[in-house]
């Protein structure tokens, strides 16, 4: 039973290098996929979600003030006319 044992433990000593091996290669494969994406979104003319969400407040206040002035204005029409 010993030349049994010895092949199922030799086997095993396989089986765990190659699942190691593999895992190395799935960890390589992923930071060589997110780098590749990195570098292709900082060619891009993206913003990041921090710099939309300022323009958008931006605009938001932007558009409050102009209504607010377009019934300053109004007011001021309605008194002289």
């Amino acid at each position: 039973m010993q030349p049994g044992n010895k092949l199922f433990d030799d086997m095993s000593k396989l089986m765990t290098s190659a699942m190691g091996v593999a895992q190395g290669a799935r960890t390589e494969a992923e930071t060589a996929m997110k780098s590749f994406i990195d570098r292709w979104m900082a060619d891009r003319d993206f913003v990041t979600r921090e710099e939309f969400d300022a323009v958008r407040a931006m605009a938001q206040k932007a558009r409050e003030e102009n209504t607010a002035l377009e019934a300053r204005i109004a007011a001021l029409e309605a008194k002289l006319g």
